[in-house]
Parts: structure tokens; sequence; C-alpha cells
């Protein structure tokens, strides 16, 4: 029995960046050697174990065998006679299928410490073609290291694995997963141009059209640590509303995301003009997207509007309008509808008009 770190532990270290998780393959042993040592079971496709002090995991080297469509698609044998380069060659990218002895060893039969050191993404071998999540994975990595290039073949795969419909077996959760990872990684950009170079990306997003403003716009979100559904509203902000909604049910996409895009979507042409507006439409603007009661929310739609803005700079779209949602908010509902009492009906209309020369008051003194 001996056991590799193996994967992105190995990946990162030799790249020098810090280390988050670490992986295990254990060879030489069953899954009754792991519970007599105190492992705890947590596999269900294959004998996966946590170590009983650090619950890092511990994997049985296994080998696979693609038996149907998608990435479910797969048996996994494991046993003891499985070796450790049977185990690394199932993997996706070379950089990836590297291990580390508890001696600090290196193993690394295909070449990952090279494409390292070259900053290429190369597929192991022709076993990456059977997997579709592991194109939605190269693009995501793509996004991180932002010097790597794709390896030709490795791209020429991917384009055959989008041909022959693999990437059309991948369920709407994993998609949504994996676009959402790489939206928040550093360069998100390049996991779209990615995508779109071998084709995938009109298959999972057909709504996107990629041009170079939406690159730099995306990449202006990165730079800017903004929220996941922040980066997701601005991906569509050209987006239609109708077709955001479609997008968001068939991907699943969690309803902050999609209530943020498609209210920022709608609303970024008021946004962008709010300096010449009256009172009275940005009083109505905060109202319709509930940032009376929802102020945070509205702030990250000014701030997905803003990434795309008018070019580089300050956007003081808003700061005016985060003045005009304080006025707004300042107001005591309560206290104007206790003057209504006998008149309840006119109690929405009396609220909204004194927010309005709340606004006019700021508005007046403040720009």
């Amino acid at each position: 029995m001996k056991i590799y770190t193996v994967g992105g532990a190995v990946r990162d270290a030799l790249l020098g960046l810090p280390v988050k998780d670490h992986d295990h393959v254990v060879v030489g042993a069953t899954p009754d050697d792991m519970l007599r040592k105190g492992y705890r079971p947590v596999g269900k496709d294959f004998p996966v174990f946590l170590h009983p002090i650090t619950q890092e995991e511990y994997a049985l080297a296994r080998t696979e065998r693609k038996t149907a469509p998608g990435y479910r698609g797969f048996v996994f044998h494991a046993a003891p006679d499985v070796t450790l380069e049977d185990d690394l060659v199932r993997r996706d990218l070379t950089i990836n299928a590297i291990a580390r002895d508890e001696d600090g060893q290196l193993t690394d039969p295909f070449g990952g410490v090279d494409d390292i050191n070259d900053k290429v993404f190369r597929h192991v071998s022709e076993a990456f073609g059977e997997d579709p999540v592991r194109v939605l994975r190269l693009a995501r990595f793509a996004a991180r290291f932002g010097d790597f290039t794709v390896a030709p073949a490795t791209m020429e795969l991917m384009r055959t694995m989008v041909k022959n419909g693999e990437v059309d077996a991948l369920v709407a959760e994993r998609v949504w997963q994996e676009v959402a990872k790489g939206l928040m990684e550093a360069q998100p950009s390049r996991m779209l141009a990615v995508l779109q170079d071998c084709g995938a990306l009109a298959r999972i997003l057909p709504e996107l059209i990629i041009n170079d403003r939406l690159l730099q716009v995306i990449d202006r979100a990165a730079a800017d640590a903004l929220a996941l559904c922040v980066r997701f509203a601005v991906l569509m902000l050209a987006v239609p509303v109708a077709q955001i909604n479609a997008l968001g049910e068939r991907l699943r996409v969690p309803n902050d995301c999609r209530e943020l895009a498609v209210m920022t979507a709608r609303e970024q042409s008021v946004i962008n003009n709010a300096l010449t507006l009256p009172a009275e439409e940005l009083v109505r603007l905060c109202e319709r997207c509930d940032g009376l009661r929802k102020p945070q929310r509205f702030v990250q739609m000014l701030q997905a509007v803003a990434c795309d803005g008018f070019g580089k700079g300050s956007f003081p779209q808003a700061v005016h309008l985060q003045v005009v949602l304080d006025a707004a908010r300042s107001v005591n509902a309560g206290e104007v509808a206790g003057k209504f009492a006998h008149q309840p009906s006119e109690i929405p209309r009396a609220v909204h008009q004194a927010r309005v020369i709340a606004v006019q008051r700021v508005c007046s003194r403040d720009f």
C-alpha cells in the first residue's frame, strides 16, 4: 500500500501557488485495508475515503471504461493491481496527472512538469474525449491560468467532441457549476474564448454573442472582485430579457443570479441616462427594482452596469443613483400613511410623492 498526492495540489505547488485542497491516490490497497486503518468511506461510484484526522480524500487507484454518452456513462474498477500510471492516464490534463509520494518524489509519466514550464494545456490521452465535462474544466482552467495556451491537438479533440454531440449530453446543473466557477476566476474572458474556439459555447450558451467588448467587461467585473450574481448579470447585459429567462430555466441558474441579470438588462438604458432623468423617473426606477426593500441588490445592479459604463474610469450614474436611493429610503412611509388614514387608497400615491420630493431636494443640492 502506497499513498500519493495527485492533481491540483501537485500542480499548484509546482506553479508556486497556494495549495487549497489535497487529493490522494492509494495504490495496492482494498476497501477493507482502508477501513482497518480508520478511513471513512464516502464514494458512491468508486471507493473514496476520508482520512480519520485530516478529513482529506483518499481514493483507491482505479481505471474507467466508457459505457454511455455524457459524463455519467462510466464504469470504474478499483483493485490492488491497478498501478499508479493506470490511474493517472485517466486524468484530463498532463498538468493534473503528476503524483508526489510521501518522500516528495514526483511521478510524471505524461510530461506534466514540462507542460507546466511551457504553460500548455494538453490532454493526457484520447480518454479525454469520453468526458464532456473536461471541455468545461479546461476552459475554466484557462480563466484561472491566463498565460497558458491550449495545445493544438487538444483543441482539435475538443472540437471533435462538440461535433460528435458529447457536449449536448451534459446535464444543466454541471454546466452551470463549471460556468459559475469560471466566472469567478481571474480572467473569465478566457473561458468564453476557449469555449467559443472549440464550438462548445454555441451549444451550452447559444444566447451569448462574444465580442471584444464583452470580454473586456467580464474581466473588469473580475478585476473589481464582484460577486457571482453581478458577474453573471454583466455576462447577460446584451442578452434580451426573454432569452435570459430561458437560459436561466435551462441551466437552472440560481434565482439571485437570474433575477439580477434580468433586472440589469431591463434597466441598463435607464441607468446609463440617470444623470438627465427627472426625480419622478428616478423614484420609479427605485420602486420598480424593489430597491427600497433590497438596497444591496440595487447596488449590485449598478455595479454590473458600471462595468460596461461609458468606457473606463468612474461611472457617475452609480453615485447619483445611490444618493437617489438613500433619499427615497429616508422617507418614513408609516408616518406618511398616518396622515391619510381616512383615505387609505391615497397612501401609495402619497408615499411615492414624498419620495419624489426627497429626491428632488437632494438632486437640487448635490447635482
